[in-house]
Parts: C-alpha cells; sequence; structure tokens
C-alpha cells in the first residue's frame, strides 16, 4: 500500500455530534465535547473519525437539512471551534471525514428561499420543479422516504418541487451545471481546511429524473411495512447520472495529495453497488456495504454473503463493511446482546476497511425512547420506526458524564456499564475492541491481508487471512452452544482466555487462531 491507500488498513469510527459528548449542558453534543472525548478514540485504537452533519441547519431532519454547507451550526460550536476540533485530531494521528448532503437541501437554503421566489429566479433550475398533472396533482406518484408525495405545491408560483425526503429537505438538481460547480465548491472548502473526505448521504437519489415518469407498483410489496417507498418500486434511485456525479466528486477528491476519501451511502443489491466503484474504480473508494445490517445471525447466510461480495468486487476494488450506523438498529440489539463481541470480532476481521458506530465498543442496545420524547420525524410519521433509539447519548459513566444538562434523549447503559466502568474492567466489551484493534494494527494479514477458505458449518463461521503476519483462521460460533474449533493456537478470543478450552469453542465466542 502506499500514501495514496492509507484508508485501506483504516479503521473509521462514526460520530454522531449530537450524542457523543455536551460541553456547555444545553443537552446536545457538540464539537468541543467532541474534542474533550478525542482520546476515549485513541485508546480505542481506531485511525479515522467521521462525524455526521454538523452545518448550519433548521434540524427538520437533524442535521441532513443544509441551510450553509461552508458554515458550523451554533448548536456544535463554531468555525473556530470546529479548526481546533480538527487540529487536536491530526495532532492525535487521526483522520477527519466529515458528512456531505448533495441530493437535498433545506428549505431554509438561500439557494432555495431565491428558487422559489419566482419562476424565472437564476436560481429556479439549482431545484426540481415540475407543473401539475392534468388532474392538477403531483407531476408523478413518487413517495417521501418519510411518507407522503415526494412532491409539494408551492401556491406562489403554482408549481410542485421534488423532495424525496421531508418537505423542509427539497431536492437539488446535479443537472444544473452552476449548481454542480457550487457544491462542489463546498466539497473544496473543506478539503483545503484540512478535512480528508466525506461521507456522502444517500446518493442513490441524487438524480431523480421526473421525466422517467411514475414509479410502477412493487409486486413483492408486503401491506404492513413500515417503510412508505415499499409499494412503489424505486425507479428514482441509481439513474445513470449519478454515476457521472459520483466521477466529479472523485476527479475532484484526487486533485488532492493525496487523494481525498469518498464513501458513498448506498442502499441497493451487491450488483448495483458494485457499480459505484466506477467502470475505472473513478466513482467512490468505498461504496458503503450495507448487506449484513437487513442480515439474521446465521453463520452459513453470513459465509455466502462474504463469498457474494467478494466474488463481485470489480478488479482492484476495495472491500468494506458496516454492521450498524445511526439510521438503522445496534448490532447487539438486532443479533442478540450475547452476539454483540462475536459480531465485532467479525466486523473487524473481515478484508476491508470497517466501520464502527459510536457505542458499539461497549456492546450498546437500542435505547427505548418513550413516545413523548420521539423527535425524529420519520418515527412521528411512522410510529414505533424511527431511530431514535439508535441515536441516544454515549454512556460515559464519569463525573463528567454526557453533560451537565438533560439529554436530547434518554440515555441507556449496557449492563456492563458506561465507557467509565468498561475501562477499568479488563473482561469487558470495550477492552476487548481495544484488544482486537491493536492485532488488526499490528498485523497486515488482517488490514490488507487476502481472505480465502470461507465456510460454515454446524454454526460456526471460517475463514482465512493470509499475508504478512499470517495466515490466521478466524472461527465464530454463532449458537448459544458449544462447537468444535479448527486446530491451531488461539491469539485472541472474545472471551478471553479464562476458561478457553483448545478444540471448543464457547458460545458465542470468536477466536483467532494460529494453524
Amino acid at each position: 500500500m502506499t500514501p495514496r491507500d492509507w484508508w485501506k488498513s483504516a479503521t473509521i469510527y462514526q460520530i454522531y455530534p449530537r450524542s457523543f459528548m455536551d460541553s456547555n449542558g444545553d443537552g446536545i453534543g457538540d464539537l468541543p465535547g467532541i474534542e474533550r472525548r478525542l482520546d476515549h478514540l485513541t485508546a480505542l485504537g481506531v485511525d479515522t473519525v467521521w462525524i455526521s452533519p454538523i452545518f448550519p441547519s433548521p434540524m427538520a431532519d437533524f442535521g441532513y437539512d443544509v441551510s450553509d454547507y461552508t458554515g458550523i451550526d451554533p448548536i456544535f460550536g463554531t468555525l473556530e471551534e470546529f479548526d481546533a476540533l480538527a487540529a487536536a485530531i491530526r495532532a492525535r494521528g487521526l483522520r477527519l471525514l466529515l458528512d456531505f448532503v448533495p441530493g437535498h437541501s433545506s428549505e431554509a437554503h438561500p439557494w432555495f428561499v431565491e428558487s422559489r421566489a419566482s419562476r424565472d429566479n437564476p436560481r429556479r433550475d439549482w431545484y426540481v420543479w415540475r407543473d401539475p398533472a392534468p388532474d392538477g396533482g403531483p407531476p408523478t406518484n413518487w413517495l417521501s422516504h418519510f411518507g407522503g408525495p415526494a412532491w409539494t405545491r408551492d401556491e406562489a408560483t403554482g408549481q410542485y418541487y421534488l423532495h424525496m425526503f421531508l418537505p423542509e429537505q427539497p431536492n437539488l438538481n446535479w443537472r444544473n451545471p452552476e449548481l454542480r460547480a457550487a457544491m462542489l465548491d463546498a466539497m473544496r472548502f473543506w478539503y483545503d481546511r484540512g478535512v480528508d473526505g466525506f461521507r456522502v448521504d444517500a446518493f442513490e437519489n441524487v438524480s431523480a429524473d421526473p421525466e422517467a415518469g411514475d414509479n410502477p407498483p412493487d409486486p413483492d410489496w408486503t401491506p404492513g411495512l413500515p417503510e412508505p417507498l415499499r409499494f412503489l418500486q424505486h425507479a428514482t434511485q441509481h439513474r445513470p447520472e449519478v454515476f457521472d456525479v459520483a466521477r466529479d466528486m472523485r476527479a475532484l477528491a484526487e486533485s488532492y495529495d493525496p487523494p481525498r476519501l469518498l464513501v458513498g451511502e448506498v442502499y441497493g443489491p451487491l450488483d448495483v453497488l458494485m457499480r459505484y466503484y466506477g467502470d475505472r474504480l473513478d466513482a467512490f473508494q468505498l461504496p458503503f456495504n450495507f448487506q449484513m445490517i437487513g442480515m439474521d445471525w446465521d453463520a452459513g447466510r453470513v459465509a455466502a454473503l462474504i463469498s457474494e461480495y467478494e466474488s463481485l468486487l470489480p478488479e482492484g476494488a476495495w472491500p468494506n463493511w458496516v454492521l450498524g450506523n445511526h439510521d438503522r438498529q445496534r448490532p447487539a440489539t438486532r443479533f442478540g446482546a450475547a452476539n454483540a463481541r462475536a459480531s465485532m470480532t467479525l466486523l473487524l476481521t473481515l478484508r476491508g476497511t470497517p466501520t464502527i458506530y459510536q457505542g458499539e465498543e461497549l456492546g450498546m442496545e437500542d435505547v427505548p425512547v418513550p413516545p413523548e420524547r420521539v423527535v425524529d420525524p420519520w418515527g412521528i410519521n411512522v410510529p414505533g420506526f424511527g431511530r431514535d433509539p439508535v441515536r441516544t447519548p454515549i454512556p460515559w459513566g464519569d463525573a463528567a458524564g454526557f453533560g451537565e444538562g438533560e439529554p436530547w434523549l434518554p440515555i441507556g447503559t449496557p449492563e456492563e456499564g458506561g465507557v467509565a466502568q468498561q475501562d477499568a474492567d479488563p473482561g469487558s466489551t470495550l477492552s476487548m475492541t481495544r484488544r482486537l484493534l491493536a492485532l488488526r494494527a499490528a498485523t497486515p494479514a488482517l488490514h490488507s491481508g487476502a481472505i480465502s477458505e470461507i465456510g460454515a458449518e454446524r454454526d460456526v463461521l471460517t475463514y482465512t487471512r493470509s499475508g504478512e503476519g499470517g495466515p490466521l483462521r478466524v472461527a465464530i460460533n454463532f449458537s448459544d452452544g458449544p462447537r468444535p474449533a479448527p486446530e491451531g493456537t488461539a491469539v485472541f478470543s472474545s472471551h478471553g482466555e479464562d476458561g478457553a478450552a483448545p478444540g471448543t469453542l464457547r458460545p458465542h465466542e470468536a477466536r483467532i487462531l494460529r494453524p
């Protein structure tokens, strides 16, 4: 690997800033709070920090409705405090990624205020406007991800504007060259400030084309599913133009030395995901691989997924893995708390760049949120299916805690305790994750080696990592009973060495062995 490829051996850690650390007592996490807790990340052993949106926003969707792409929202701090945080991150040898929201802005963004002022405003075409259908209704039958039509009528001008999410999030028109240049300039602003790359939000929706007409019914739709889009196929997504946008973003990233990193949020089947690498690997370096987020904890299915994903990767493309994020159920909830350590071992020993969502290193589960405290717009529109339970604050468990004020969401603490308690316990999930990350960093076979011999038998997933420091055999017991272990000398166990027996995996145990 070369300095251009630093991200291949990296481990990314996602910070949801509202819930990381509150420094001023208003109940909401902020940039100075992140800076105060950076030692947690260095002790953990990650090397790249991704911070979810911190730009000015009315917070209709908690920062994913951006009103200024080159500023910092006062809730989180100031541009000067961002610079101080970025310097502190660099001083610790860490890299920094920001969230970039290309598909839509806030309705409060000055661009949209101008765009909706009149049909002939110079920025009218910076957003997606269309005349009503012949019956006066929306131009197409498209549905918003948050429920209801994806079109809202503007009474002043008589046209509808497109919003694939909330009405407060009007879609940007990347077909307009001036808008495209302005958005690339916004990315350049942060690159010039020392940011190492972006996680690019909801990218498959960037080039939705109303000229394609109505979305057809989805023959696989099951009534009662919470997602409001399910009864229509998503013909609005993965349009050909979206790959042109990705290539433009990559060309800008490549103009820096070393090139900046682009991690694309893309949901879709594996064959579609592979297209986001680009025909000549000229799009995203890492299109997020979310395939395991929706899977059951089953050794055979996971083995099949790993093999299929590896077989479909374009030549020279680098894999990546994700088990959770700020939108989806936590792994410890989805797979069961007993499998939290095994799933972390899986994440950190597969070939490719892993992303840890804050709290996973503690084995955090989803935190119940009372109905009166639900704030997520999706949870409000579709009760019981919101994202608040995965966005609750980190339980630091020390005198500083999360902050002095009432937290914006309830704090839930794992049975093992918060950070302070797990830090003092060598047998905790946090301590295990630190040991595993240290082993990964010190062993090229784990962070950049090949993967082979992927298989599953009797609820045990196995694969081999080879290269310098290898070969190493990974074995993960997916069951709640003991299972045979491969032969070899154990170099790591998710459950520690006490009670370990050669040749036998304990229930829910993951082990790394030297054959």
